[in-house]
């Protein structure tokens, strides 16, 4: 074979031995995520426990059904801006709920709002008569330059939350899931804030990208092969 053709052969074999271990990686990162719906399922499925036992680290306690009582502090309330809900731009209200003989409060996300402008609502509008949340635990994400500003935040940051608010908080909040109870607070003509959904456990898109990468590992030994038989041949 001549030298050019060798040398193609060899880039087809390592862009070939590359794509199977790019495939081999989503198979992987599909396995993990496969797992970890399969703790989440678990963590949901268990039966609520009250926000006072739950494992104040989220990357253990992340998921797991539980129930606050209090107060809810409507006056330090905020929102979460620019979420959507079918296609609808919105937001999503944030209380802190104080429960009585506890300096600690705990941060209740309601659900979510319409709002023309995905930022500016009226809180004073989406009160609820009600003391007691039940829900799953969320995480807070890490952005220390974030700051609440006019009652609005785009992300949940514990940072800018924390300097906020009057007193501490903990450091996760509860995603507040819709039940029985809730629906008694309102009548069909009462707008109502919409909870938000368990999450999805879908598996993502690794299997298909795995499929592509082998498919493209496939294309090269099959051109390196032609190409090789053809410079043999001649």
């Amino acid at each position: 074979m001549k030298r050019s053709t060798i040398v193609f052969v060899v880039f087809a074999l390592a862009m070939a031995a590359g794509c199977i271990r790019l495939g081999i990686w989503q198979l992987d990162r599909r396995k993990q995520r496969l797992a970890m719906n399969a703790r989440i399922a678990e963590r949901m499925a268990a039966p609520p426990r009250p926000v006072t036992a739950i494992d104040p680290d989220s990357t253990r306690s992340r998921f797991a059904m539980t129930t606050v009582s209090g107060i809810p502090d409507f006056a330090n309330e905020f929102v979460l801006m620019q979420r959507g809900h079918n296609g609808a731009p919105g937001v999503d209200v944030m209380t802190p709920v104080r429960t009585p003989g506890r300096d600690t409060a705990v941060l209740v996300n309601r659900g979510w709002v319409y709002s023309p402008d995905a930022t500016h609502i009226e809180l004073e509008r989406w009160r609820e008569n009600r003391t007691s949340f039940s829900g799953y635990v969320e995480s807070f994400v890490s952005a220390p330059n974030d700051t609440i500003r006019d009652g609005a935040i785009r992300r949940a940051s514990y940072q800018a939350i924390a300097r906020k608010l009057p007193y501490p908080v903990h450091p996760f909040y509860i995603v507040a899931l819709r039940d029985s109870a809730y629906d008694a607070d309102f009548t069909a003509k009462t707008p109502r804030i919409i909870r938000l959904d368990r999450p999805k456990l879908a598996e993502g898109p690794h299997l298909s990208y795995a499929f592509q990468w082998f498919g493209f590992a496939t294309i090269a030994l099959i051109g390196g092969a032609i190409v090789a038989a053809r410079s043999m041949r001649s």
